[in-house]
């Protein structure tokens, strides 16, 4: 699936169903706050634990990236406002992040198992890929390359909401 791409406008067309004027009168987002929402795209663009195929996941490899992402949304989260836009998003993936950590090492040893493993990493690409979908619309950013199959094959696939 390398080099998709979604487009912010097409993907807020299925969101909502209908085609929206993205950026209106009341909110344009501050340049800077883009900024920091593209590069956080850029970072999680080249994270494999949110787009590999799970027979080809290692859990402690998958760990070590969690860790990553969950540091890189801290960090972008330090150089936003307050009040920006990007906050909850960001907040809501890396609260996912905690979770898959505390949730997988739980069940480390033989307690969940492979299948724990598996529904654990299943949750939090969903989680991310819901927030990635929410934050391109609102910041205008299109979607690149592998970050594409974390976003819900509803609204990655056309074809599923005309069925």
């Amino acid at each position: 699936m390398a080099g998709t791409k979604i487009k912010f406008k097409e993907l807020a067309g299925r969101i909502t169903g209908i085609s929206i004027p993205v950026f209106g009168v009341s909110w344009n987002p501050p340049e800077s706050e883009r900024k920091v929402v593209r590069e956080t795209f850029i970072f999680l663009e080249d994270r494999r634990a949110l787009y590999n195929d799970f027979a080809h996941e290692i859990d402690q490899d998958v760990a070590e990236s969690v860790i990553s992402i969950r540091s890189e949304l801290t960090a972008a989260l330090k150089r936003i406002p307050e009040n920006s836009e990007a906050v909850a998003a960001f907040k809501a993936m890396r609260a996912a992040c905690r979770e898959y950590l505390d949730n997988t090492q739980r069940h480390h040893g033989g307690y969940g198992g492979p299948f724990s493993f598996m529904t654990q990493l299943g949750r939090l690409r969903a989680i991310i890929g819901v927030h990635i979908s929410y934050l391109a619309v609102k910041y205008g950013i299109d979607i690149d390359g592998e970050l594409v199959r974390v976003i819900p094959p509803e609204l990655r696939n056309a074809n599923y909401l005309e069925a």
